[in-house]
């Protein structure tokens, strides 16, 4: 079967950036396992995923644009310490969801230099090109309810 819109398609993959890094990998763990066609997973994997079948496996790069998007430098802010009350102690690295124009956005703290403390809104893999070693696992036809919920439901994908 190949992967197609509604399908259920379970793969390992390894993710690097240009320096060869490991940004995430399956390794030693279930592999993904996503609903085609809705979404759930990069644009630019998305269709490099699609036709392909059980045992293909492949190397593929993707843009910032087809991956988390270019980096913004417009969702990078400085703000004063004391606009996150009840924190004790601010530190690089730490998250935070913020009411912004849009709605929620969740944010990560970058920089802290005494009272002013510097918060990114892009994802962390924003403006970065992914590269994936991917093999595929299993594909399958999604069920009437994973269609409907717009993901997968069982071993490697959501329980309810």
């Amino acid at each position: 079967m190949q992967i197609a819109d509604r399908c259920v398609v379970s793969f390992h993959y390894s993710l690097t950036d240009d320096a060869g890094e490991v940004i995430d990998t399956s390794s030693g763990r279930a592999p993904l396992a996503y609903l085609h066609g809705v979404g759930n997973i990069v644009p630019g994997l998305e269709a490099e995923l699609a036709g392909r079948q059980v045992g293909d496996a492949f190397k593929v790069s993707v843009s910032p644009e087809q991956g988390y998007g270019v980096h913004h430098e417009g969702l990078v802010q400085q703000v004063p310490r004391d606009a996150l009350a009840g924190v004790d102690s601010v530190e690089v690295g730490m998250e935070f969801h913020t009411q912004g124009p849009q709605g929620m956005l969740a944010v990560a703290v970058t920089a802290v230099d005494g009272e002013t403390v510097t918060i990114d809104g892009n994802h962390p893999l924003a403006g970065k090109t992914l590269n994936f070693d991917i093999e595929v696992i299993e594909v399958r036809q999604a069920t009437d309810e994973e269609a409907q919920h717009g993901h997968v439901h069982g071993v490697g994908g959501v329980e309810h």
